[in-house]
């Protein structure tokens, strides 16, 4: 049989997983992006977290950049973020 190292397999699934754009989000992140999708305000979502509403902008930036989202004057990248969030 074959012994496989359960480090290396640990890295390859993450790998994996770090491929797909919601895969490549922190939990923070995720929770962030999963509060946005339940129509949080970031004022709520600052308080809700116990974190600052600069930290909560800057995740939401963070989270744009991840998923690709780029400023757009057609697109409202808050909602494209939440529509990932809900397709995956």
């Amino acid at each position: 049989g074959t012994a496989m190292d359960p480090e290396v397999i640990s890295r390859l699934v993450a790998r994996n997983t770090r491929q797909e754009p919601l895969g490549r989000l922190t939990p923070r992140e995720l929770e962030v992006l999963e509060l946005m999708a339940q129509g949080r305000s970031n004022a709520a979502i600052a308080q809700q977290l116990v974190i600052t509403e600069r930290a909560v902008s800057k995740h939401t930036a963070n989270i744009f950049g991840k998923l690709d989202l780029a400023v757009s004057d057609d697109d409202n990248r808050r909602v494209l973020a939440v529509l990932a969030y809900l397709n995956r």
